[in-house]
């Protein structure tokens, strides 16, 4: 029996709002490379994310370690796009009066 290696491209797909997700789940890239950052195992980040496979764990982990300054630049912009968000959010009319009967419902107006 002769093994045959074969290239495989990461478990990973672009959604359609830009975001990189393990193919067929909605775990980001971004979630496994903090956890594994954090200093995670692929087995606790498995058991973690029951959508995930440990073999595309360990693949994306891959990836990560192979093209860590791509990786860290795209996990960067997420951030980015998502504090910005954030604020959008945060500057709204609706959302400050909803802090605002929030703070007042569980006693800690704005003092």
């Amino acid at each position: 029996m002769t093994l045959t290696i074969e290239a495989q491209s990461p478990p990973l797909q672009i959604d359609q709002n830009g975001v990189m997700r393990v193919r067929g789940t909605r775990v980001t890239l971004d979630s496994i490379v903090h956890a594994f950052d954090e200093g995670h195992t692929a087995e606790e980040i498995a058991s973690h994310f029951p959508a995930l496979r440990l073999a595309d764990v360990y693949a994306v982990i891959s990836y990560y370690l192979n093209n860590r300054a791509a990786v860290r630049e795209y996990v960067r912009q997420q951030k980015a796009a998502a504090d910005d968000v954030w604020r959008e959010i945060e500057a709204s009319p609706d959302y400050q009066i909803f802090r605002e009967r929030l703070l007042a419902v569980t006693g800690r107006g704005t003092e």
